[in-house]
């Protein structure tokens, strides 16, 4: 397989906002503890593995954000219509 050559370095995902979960995966970035600590040890390869699992991740956090919205199913910017009492 050919290899192609880095020109440039991926950037490190932190984003600043370093608190972890009870599962240990970051609020900020969403990488697990493991991931965070070994990412300047990691390959080009493995860094993009991560970066895949936690685009994942964002879609698991952003589809289980809509099912809540949707099991609430209220719109507060939507006036009900009220007949009239008499």
């Amino acid at each position: 397989m050919n290899q192609q050559f880095e020109l440039f370095e991926i950037a490190n995902p932190c984003i600043g906002l370093c608190q972890s979960n009870k599962k240990g995966y970051c609020f900020g970035c969403l990488r697990s503890r493991t991931e965070r600590q070994r990412w300047h040890d990691m390959t080009t390869e493995q860094q993009r593995e991560v970066l895949r699992l936690i685009a994942g991740r964002k879609l698991r956090i952003e589809q289980i954000r809509q099912r809540k919205d949707e099991q609430l199913g209220f719109d507060f910017e939507e006036i009900p219509e009220i007949g009239e009492l008499f």
